[in-house]
This record gives structure tokens, sequence and C-alpha cells, in this order.
């Protein structure tokens, strides 16, 4: 067994492998393959195009932004939502243009980075439309 004292303020601003202003809270730092952080997005930030060995759970505490798969539309999120992304699965998430994401990311794994997501990448398709998960 293994307890994490909360982090008493030393959140890391992130920058190499996002765009814009974001800054992660660590919760469990990698124990076992498993990664956790609050993860909190200013409006337009975003993480670039990456994937996790044993896939990613965010789970949306705050504000609201999108999540997008590889080859598909950015899905809106608002706070209460959870993602499953499956292992290997490129995608990306991050706020909206007019507001903050907070969020809590579950990564399995290694993390694999890519490129960063293009100004129309985040905003192709119709965005902003509501979409269910079944769609």
């Amino acid at each position: 067994m293994r307890i994490v004292r909360g982090t008493g303020g030393t959140s890391e601003r992130r920058s190499e492998t996002f765009t814009g202003e974001v800054w992660a809270d660590p919760l469990l730092p990698a124990t076992s393959g498993v990664t956790i952080n609050n993860v909190f997005f200013t409006p337009g930030a975003r993480t670039h195009w990456h994937r996790h060995e044993g896939g990613q759970i965010l789970h949306v505490t705050a504000g609201g932004g999108f999540v997008c798969a590889e080859g598909g539309r950015p899905y809106r999120l608002r706070a209460g939502d959870t993602v499953w992304t499956p292992a290997h699965e490129m995608h990306w998430h991050g706020a909206d243009e007019h507001g903050y994401l907070l969020h809590t990311a579950v990564s399995l794994g290694s993390t694999v980075w890519d490129r960063p997501v293009t100004g129309d990448e985040y905003t192709s398709g119709d965005a902003g439309r509501e979409r269910r998960s079944d769609e």
C-alpha cells in the first residue's frame, strides 16, 4: 500500500507536449505503470497528439473542452463526462476557445507524444456541435 499526500501547491506548467498554457498537479506519480494527474487547460490550450500503452481515462471535473481520436472529429466535453481512450489510440484533448478545462487523467503505461494539433484540427468539422458518445 502507498499513500500519496496532497501536493501542497506543486503544480507543474506543461509546455513541450501542449499548445497554450497547461498546468498539471500530480496525484499519483508513475506507480506500476499508472500515472494520475489533475490537468488544467486555459482557453484554447490542448495536448499534442499522443497515445498510451494501456489506454487513458479522463474525468472532467470543471469547465469544458474537446477530445478527438485520430481520423475523427472533436467531441465536446463538460463537467461530469468520463472518456475511455483504448490502448494505442492516437488522440488529443483540451479546453474550448472560450473557457477552461479541468480533468483528472489516469494514464496506463507509457505515453508516446506526437505532433502538435493544428488550428484546423482543433476546429475541424462542427467541433462545437453536441455529440453523443454513441455516435
